[in-house]
């Protein structure tokens, strides 16, 4: 009896699984390497990337493969694989924040083996080591376009982030509404994996949050609803500049009156109040100076 209950058992998992992906229309399937260790791990990567009639993943502990399947038309690998670092792990895609990574159950925490490690004091002095087989200038270059990839990914959000201010010091609630659409756009296309480790951890943290405002403020046409929604996004990204490499000093500003304080960031150390405009355009003040 006892082995009859096993084997009715497993179809009735295997069917509520072929059922599952039965369910799954416009069904692509696809296989990524994910990193992790043992069963609670698949039980949290599988929880992390399933998503009901949309996306359905099967880890293997053994080979850390997983196979993806899922609505092309409402989905795609990139979103799977984000909700799954999020939850502690890493894809060649995607890393999980540090952070995450660290509340994993010991068992969980397995060897990243895709996120660089500092060198050790002891090699970071010895300037001589491997000289010779070291090509400096193409060192240089490689660094200098990584930088330049690394900026490039996040210019057009930050550049849009402070035309949407320029439109609230001004209290144009149309162009703020414009400028804001045109944040939108510049958030979606930027690439994760050519940022920094740094940029990358921050970033996944609040794309979620920073595309939801400033679709808050694109969307509104009540410049008092745009600046409620544009404190929350300065938040944001003040937290992204924070990482970021900046050509020019950005400065970050308060204003101690709107909502019980509020900031905001700046290319000018002049203040220009994004909350009040004309009302009371110099209140605030200068609290932090990022890129110097």
């Amino acid at each position: 009896m006892k082995s009859l209950s096993k084997i009715v058992m497993v179809i009735a998992v295997l069917l509520s699984s072929i059922n599952g992906f039965a369910q799954i229309k416009n069904a692509k399937t696809e296989t990524v390497k994910i990193y992790g260790n043992c069963g609670m791990c698949k039980t949290t990567i599988e929880k992390a990337g399933n998503v009901k009639k949309v996306a359905s993943v099967d880890w293997n502990k053994d080979t850390k493969m997983a196979t993806l399947t899922y609505d092309g038309d409402k989905t795609n690998q990139d979103e799977i694989l984000k909700r799954i670092a999020l939850a502690g792990y890493d894809s060649e895609k995607f890393l999980a924040p540090d952070d995450v990574y660290a509340k994993l159950p010991g068992c969980c925490q397995y060897d990243r083996a895709l996120k660089p490690t500092a060198k050790n004091k002891e090699a970071g002095m010895d300037m001589n080591a491997g000289h010779g087989n070291h090509n400096h200038s193409e060192m240089t270059a490689q660094g200098n376009k990584n930088a330049t990839q690394n900026q490039s990914q996040l210019k057009p959000v930050f550049d849009n982030y402070f035309s949407v201010k320029d439109a609230l010091i001004k209290t144009d609630a149309a162009t703020a509404s414009a400028k804001a659409a045109e944040l939108s756009a510049s958030i979606k296309p930027v690439d994760m994996s050519k940022l920094s480790v740094e940029e990358h951890a921050v970033w996944m943290k609040i794309m979620k949050d920073l595309a939801a405002n400033t679709e808050s403020i694109s969307k509104s046409k009540d410049v008092a609803k745009q600046r409620n929604a544009f404190a929350k996004l300065s938040g944001n990204i003040y937290t992204l500049a924070k990482v970021s490499k900046q050509d020019v000093p950005v400065y970050y500003q308060h204003c101690p009156m709107y909502n019980g304080g509020a900031n905001w960031l700046s290319k000018e150390n002049a203040v220009k109040n994004p909350y009040y405009g004309s009302q009371m355009l110099t209140c605030g003040s200068t609290v932090e100076i990022l890129g110097k």
